[in-house]
Protein backbone atom coordinates (compact mmCIF):
# COMPACT_ATOMS: atom_id res chain seq x y z
CA UNK A 1 0.00 0.00 0.00
CA UNK A 2 1.47 3.25 -1.29
CA UNK A 3 0.58 4.88 2.63
CA UNK A 4 2.86 1.86 4.30
CA UNK A 5 6.17 2.79 1.18
CA UNK A 6 5.89 6.29 2.38
CA UNK A 7 6.02 5.67 6.12
CA UNK A 8 9.29 3.39 5.40
CA UNK A 9 11.04 5.62 2.76
CA UNK A 10 10.75 8.62 5.11
CA UNK A 11 11.56 6.78 8.71
CA UNK A 12 13.94 4.18 7.19
CA UNK A 13 12.07 1.67 9.36
CA UNK A 14 8.84 -0.06 9.72
CA UNK A 15 7.84 2.45 12.52
CA UNK A 16 3.94 3.17 12.31
CA UNK A 17 3.18 0.62 9.35
CA UNK A 18 1.17 -1.72 11.23
CA UNK A 19 -0.96 1.15 12.40
CA UNK A 20 -1.23 2.30 8.66
CA UNK A 21 -2.31 -1.35 7.72
CA UNK A 22 -4.56 -2.20 10.47
CA UNK A 23 -6.30 0.80 9.82
CA UNK A 24 -6.72 0.04 5.82
CA UNK A 25 -8.22 -3.02 7.37
CA UNK A 26 -10.34 -1.30 9.11
CA UNK A 27 -11.66 0.92 6.03
CA UNK A 28 -11.76 -2.40 4.25
CA UNK A 29 -14.45 -4.06 6.79
CA UNK A 30 -16.13 -0.21 6.70
CA UNK A 31 -16.34 -0.64 3.37
CA UNK A 32 -18.16 -3.79 3.38
CA UNK A 33 -21.02 -3.10 5.58
CA UNK A 34 -21.42 0.21 3.59
CA UNK A 35 -21.11 -1.43 -0.47
CA UNK A 36 -22.44 -5.03 0.18
CA UNK A 37 -25.62 -3.79 -0.71
CA UNK A 38 -28.20 -6.86 -1.12
CA UNK A 39 -25.44 -9.26 -0.01
CA UNK A 40 -25.00 -11.13 3.49
CA UNK A 41 -22.44 -8.84 4.95
CA UNK A 42 -21.81 -10.83 7.55
CA UNK A 43 -20.84 -13.68 5.26
CA UNK A 44 -18.47 -11.47 3.52
CA UNK A 45 -17.11 -10.56 6.66
CA UNK A 46 -16.79 -13.89 7.86
CA UNK A 47 -14.89 -15.03 4.47
CA UNK A 48 -12.90 -11.51 4.81
CA UNK A 49 -11.45 -13.22 8.13
CA UNK A 50 -10.83 -16.93 7.64
CA UNK A 51 -8.33 -16.15 4.85
CA UNK A 52 -5.19 -15.81 7.08
CA UNK A 53 -6.55 -18.95 9.14
CA UNK A 54 -6.93 -21.20 6.32
CA UNK A 55 -3.46 -20.46 4.25
CA UNK A 56 -1.67 -21.25 7.65
CA UNK A 57 -2.70 -24.85 6.95
CA UNK A 58 -0.74 -27.42 4.89
CA UNK A 59 -3.73 -27.55 2.90
CA UNK A 60 -4.48 -24.13 1.75
CA UNK A 61 -7.60 -24.77 0.46
CA UNK A 62 -9.99 -22.46 1.46
CA UNK A 63 -12.91 -24.56 2.86
CA UNK A 64 -16.02 -23.01 3.17
CA UNK A 65 -17.37 -25.42 5.62
CA UNK A 66 -14.25 -24.09 8.42
CA UNK A 67 -16.26 -20.57 7.81
CA UNK A 68 -19.58 -21.20 9.68
CA UNK A 69 -21.14 -24.04 10.71
CA UNK A 70 -23.21 -25.48 7.66
CA UNK A 71 -21.58 -23.35 5.33
CA UNK A 72 -22.44 -23.90 1.81
CA UNK A 73 -20.68 -22.82 -1.02
CA UNK A 74 -23.50 -21.55 -3.50
CA UNK A 75 -24.42 -19.44 -0.36
CA UNK A 76 -21.12 -18.12 -0.26
CA UNK A 77 -20.11 -17.89 -4.16
CA UNK A 78 -21.16 -14.31 -4.33
CA UNK A 79 -19.31 -13.15 -1.29
CA UNK A 80 -16.76 -14.02 -2.67
CA UNK A 81 -16.93 -12.92 -5.99
CA UNK A 82 -17.44 -9.42 -4.31
CA UNK A 83 -14.49 -9.13 -2.56
CA UNK A 84 -12.44 -10.13 -5.72
CA UNK A 85 -14.12 -7.46 -7.37
CA UNK A 86 -13.93 -5.05 -4.76
CA UNK A 87 -10.03 -5.86 -5.10
CA UNK A 88 -9.69 -7.25 -1.80
CA UNK A 89 -8.64 -10.70 -2.50
CA UNK A 90 -6.96 -12.97 -5.62
CA UNK A 91 -8.74 -16.71 -6.16
CA UNK A 92 -6.21 -18.95 -7.07
CA UNK A 93 -8.88 -22.36 -9.02
CA UNK A 94 -7.55 -25.70 -8.78
CA UNK A 95 -7.06 -26.93 -12.68
CA UNK A 96 -8.49 -30.28 -13.23
CA UNK A 97 -5.71 -31.55 -14.97
CA UNK A 98 -2.15 -29.52 -15.58
CA UNK A 99 -2.80 -28.91 -19.17
CA UNK A 100 -3.55 -25.98 -21.96
CA UNK A 101 -5.97 -24.70 -22.44
CA UNK A 102 -6.60 -23.06 -18.63
CA UNK A 103 -9.72 -21.09 -19.22
CA UNK A 104 -12.32 -23.87 -18.86
CA UNK A 105 -10.04 -26.45 -17.07
CA UNK A 106 -10.73 -25.57 -13.72
CA UNK A 107 -12.89 -26.76 -10.85
CA UNK A 108 -14.81 -23.54 -9.92
CA UNK A 109 -15.48 -25.05 -6.31
CA UNK A 110 -12.04 -25.50 -5.59
CA UNK A 111 -9.56 -22.50 -4.70
CA UNK A 112 -7.01 -20.56 -2.27
CA UNK A 113 -7.79 -17.54 -1.51
CA UNK A 114 -4.94 -14.66 -1.07
CA UNK A 115 -4.96 -11.01 -0.11
CA UNK A 116 -4.45 -8.40 -3.23
CA UNK A 117 -1.47 -7.23 -0.84
CA UNK A 118 0.63 -9.20 1.39
CA UNK A 119 1.16 -6.62 3.71
CA UNK A 120 -2.11 -7.05 5.20
CA UNK A 121 -1.99 -10.68 5.46
CA UNK A 122 0.61 -9.92 7.88
CA UNK A 123 -1.32 -7.09 9.44
CA UNK A 124 -4.21 -9.45 10.42
CA UNK A 125 -1.63 -11.96 12.44
CA UNK A 126 -1.27 -11.79 15.78
CA UNK A 127 0.90 -9.98 17.90
CA UNK A 128 3.31 -13.09 18.22
CA UNK A 129 3.16 -13.10 14.40
CA UNK A 130 4.68 -9.41 14.16
CA UNK A 131 7.45 -9.94 16.45
CA UNK A 132 8.79 -13.36 14.42
CA UNK A 133 8.58 -11.34 11.23
CA UNK A 134 10.13 -8.20 11.98
CA UNK A 135 12.48 -9.55 14.93
CA UNK A 136 13.01 -13.36 15.56
CA UNK A 137 12.60 -13.33 11.54
CA UNK A 138 10.47 -16.84 11.78
CA UNK A 139 6.88 -17.36 10.95
CA UNK A 140 6.31 -20.51 11.49
CA UNK A 141 3.57 -21.93 10.46
CA UNK A 142 2.90 -18.77 8.43
CA UNK A 143 6.26 -18.45 6.41
CA UNK A 144 5.05 -20.60 3.41
CA UNK A 145 1.61 -18.96 3.54
CA UNK A 146 3.28 -15.53 3.77
CA UNK A 147 5.84 -16.55 0.34
CA UNK A 148 2.62 -17.68 -1.55
CA UNK A 149 0.76 -15.00 -1.23
CA UNK A 150 3.58 -13.02 -2.02
CA UNK A 151 3.72 -14.57 -5.10
CA UNK A 152 0.19 -14.48 -6.03
CA UNK A 153 0.16 -11.15 -5.59
CA UNK A 154 3.30 -10.34 -7.77
CA UNK A 155 1.80 -12.95 -10.51
CA UNK A 156 -1.66 -11.56 -10.50
CA UNK A 157 -0.27 -7.83 -10.93
CA UNK A 158 2.17 -9.40 -13.90
CA UNK A 159 -1.40 -10.12 -15.81
CA UNK A 160 -1.70 -13.96 -14.83
CA UNK A 161 -4.72 -15.69 -13.55
CA UNK A 162 -4.00 -17.55 -10.78
CA UNK A 163 -4.45 -21.84 -11.34
CA UNK A 164 -2.88 -24.70 -8.87
CA UNK A 165 -2.87 -27.75 -8.74
CA UNK A 166 -3.41 -30.63 -6.17
CA UNK A 167 -4.20 -34.39 -7.64
CA UNK A 168 -6.54 -35.87 -5.41
CA UNK A 169 -5.05 -39.58 -5.64
CA UNK A 170 -1.40 -38.74 -4.79
CA UNK A 171 0.67 -35.94 -2.64
CA UNK A 172 1.03 -34.50 -6.17
CA UNK A 173 0.47 -30.26 -6.04
CA UNK A 174 1.93 -27.67 -7.46
CA UNK A 175 1.34 -23.83 -6.60
CA UNK A 176 0.67 -22.14 -9.64
CA UNK A 177 1.17 -22.32 -13.50
CA UNK A 178 1.93 -19.61 -15.80
CA UNK A 179 1.82 -20.07 -19.71
CA UNK A 180 3.40 -19.08 -22.96
CA UNK A 181 1.88 -19.92 -26.20
CA UNK A 182 2.19 -23.65 -26.58
CA UNK A 183 3.87 -24.41 -23.37
CA UNK A 184 2.58 -24.58 -19.57
CA UNK A 185 5.39 -23.52 -16.82
CA UNK A 186 4.76 -25.11 -13.05
CA UNK A 187 5.72 -22.35 -10.21
CA UNK A 188 6.88 -23.65 -7.18
CA UNK A 189 7.17 -21.71 -3.83
CA UNK A 190 9.63 -22.62 -1.68
CA UNK A 191 10.42 -21.80 2.23
CA UNK A 192 12.93 -23.78 2.42
CA UNK A 193 15.89 -24.73 -0.49
CA UNK A 194 14.46 -28.56 -0.09
CA UNK A 195 13.93 -30.89 -3.04
CA UNK A 196 10.98 -30.19 -5.92
CA UNK A 197 8.97 -33.46 -5.83
CA UNK A 198 6.16 -32.74 -7.52
CA UNK A 199 7.96 -29.82 -9.90
CA UNK A 200 10.23 -32.67 -10.91
CA UNK A 201 7.18 -35.60 -11.30
CA UNK A 202 5.18 -32.97 -13.46
CA UNK A 203 8.53 -32.09 -15.92
CA UNK A 204 9.31 -35.99 -16.24
CA UNK A 205 6.07 -37.92 -16.46
CA UNK A 206 4.91 -37.97 -20.34
CA UNK A 207 1.13 -37.73 -19.44
CA UNK A 208 2.03 -34.32 -18.86
CA UNK A 209 3.14 -33.10 -22.37
CA UNK A 210 2.57 -29.19 -22.01
CA UNK A 211 4.92 -29.19 -19.57
CA UNK A 212 9.04 -29.17 -20.57
CA UNK A 213 10.05 -26.79 -17.76
CA UNK A 214 9.60 -25.47 -14.07
CA UNK A 215 10.09 -22.59 -12.18
CA UNK A 216 11.32 -22.59 -8.53
CA UNK A 217 11.07 -19.60 -6.42
CA UNK A 218 13.08 -19.80 -2.76
CA UNK A 219 15.22 -17.52 -1.13
CA UNK A 220 18.23 -18.61 -2.90
CA UNK A 221 20.34 -17.18 -6.00
CA UNK A 222 19.44 -17.61 -9.60
CA UNK A 223 20.24 -21.15 -11.06
CA UNK A 224 19.25 -23.53 -13.53
CA UNK A 225 19.44 -27.31 -12.90
CA UNK A 226 17.40 -30.27 -14.85
CA UNK A 227 15.14 -28.09 -16.68
CA UNK A 228 14.42 -25.89 -13.58
CA UNK A 229 15.20 -22.39 -13.16
CA UNK A 230 15.43 -20.79 -9.93
CA UNK A 231 14.96 -17.37 -9.05
CA UNK A 232 13.99 -15.60 -5.85
CA UNK A 233 10.80 -14.46 -4.36
CA UNK A 234 11.42 -10.83 -5.51
CA UNK A 235 12.08 -11.55 -8.99
CA UNK A 236 8.40 -12.99 -9.72
CA UNK A 237 7.42 -9.83 -11.71
CA UNK A 238 9.96 -10.05 -13.57
CA UNK A 239 9.30 -13.40 -14.77
CA UNK A 240 6.72 -12.46 -17.28
CA UNK A 241 9.24 -10.15 -19.04
CA UNK A 242 11.81 -12.82 -18.66
CA UNK A 243 10.26 -15.13 -20.39
CA UNK A 244 9.23 -13.08 -23.33
CA UNK A 245 12.86 -12.23 -23.68
CA UNK A 246 13.60 -15.64 -23.91
CA UNK A 247 11.37 -16.07 -26.81
CA UNK A 248 9.48 -19.21 -25.42
CA UNK A 249 12.33 -20.51 -24.46
CA UNK A 250 10.29 -22.57 -21.50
Amino acid sequence: MPAVVKRYIEKNNFEGSLAIQRQLIADYKEDIRKYAEGMDQTRIMNVFNHIPVQLAKDNKKFQISKVASGARFKDYRGCIEWLSDAGMINICYCLGFPELPLMGNYDEEKYKLYFADSGLLVAMLDEEAQDDLRINKNLGVYKGALFENIVAEALKKSGYNLFYYKRNDSTLEEDFFIRTADALIPVEVKATNGKSKSLRTLIDNDKYTDIRYGIKLTGGNIGYENDIYTFPYFCTFLLKRYIKTKNGFL
